[in-house]
């Protein structure tokens, strides 16, 4: 499935269950559209450590030198990303929880 298709039918879904109950009523519905919601979030915050990163090693060498400026940006750039891995572990956690109940 391409990428358009899988936008299309997200938003097709999407309208679905904006115009029914189903999300409170449908218990399925509901793991199914947090399962969703919880793999964009990991995608998102995948592509925020990987630029963090890249932003680390970017700044890495001017701090071998002795930057102090720089080395306070590193120190916040780890700990923003830490955040984050602790964040993914949580939404993983979650993410495993609804595929366990869709596998039942």
């Amino acid at each position: 499935m391409t990428d358009m298709e899988k936008k299309v039918m997200v938003r097709l879904c999407a309208k679905i269950v904006v115009e029914t109950d189903l999300y409170e009523t449908d218990k399925e519905m509901q793991n199914l559209i947090d399962w969703v919601c919880l793999s964009e979030q990991i995608k998102t915050n995948n592509n925020t450590i990987r630029n963090l990163t890249g932003e680390y090693k970017k700044i890495e060498p001017d701090c071998r030198q002795g930057v102090r400026a720089q080395l306070e940006r590193m120190k916040e750039l780890c700990k923003e990303r830490n955040d984050l891995y602790d964040k993914q572990n949580d939404l993983k956690g979650q993410k495993q929880k609804i595929e366990k109940s869709l596998e039942q």
